[in-house]
């Protein structure tokens, strides 16, 4: 069974930073050496759940929401079974719940933006960014 947690969140001022992190045993690495992309989504209050940020299984391409792009990096260590979701420069907009997923694809050739691509989550991790 593998469980997902994020950590790192909280309150921050606009222009603000946070570093987000997704820890869990087979996050990256499952048993057999099966390696999975993982991607972060967010969902603020009163709107659909959107996709943030993935990182394919072997760190060779990333894939950002446009709103995001330029301030977030994500990042991943497969030693460590760790996805981090570096965030700067953070706007009132970012205010949302964080989710990190893991792939339900071994391997799969690109980074999906889809949340039905990933069937493993964590609970979140609050963000809130005031103005």
């Amino acid at each position: 069974q593998v469980e997902l947690v994020e950590s790192g969140g909280g309150w921050v001022p606009a222009g603000g930073s946070l570093t987000l992190t997704c820890a869990g045993p087979g996050l990256t690495i499952g048993y057999y050496g099966l390696t999975y992309g993982v991607a972060w989504f967010r969902q603020a209050p009163g709107k659909e759940r959107e996709f943030v940020a993935g990182i394919k299984w072997d760190g060779g391409s990333t894939d950002y929401v446009d709103s995001v792009k330029g301030r977030f990096t994500i990042s991943r260590d497969n030693a460590k079974n760790t996805v981090t979701l570096q965030m700067n420069s953070l706007k009132p907009d970012d205010t949302a719940v964080y989710n990190c997923a893991r792939d339900r694809q071994n391997r799969r050739s690109y980074v999906s933006s889809e949340s039905r691509s990933y069937n493993k989550w964590g609970r979140g991790t609050q963000v809130t960014v005031s103005s």
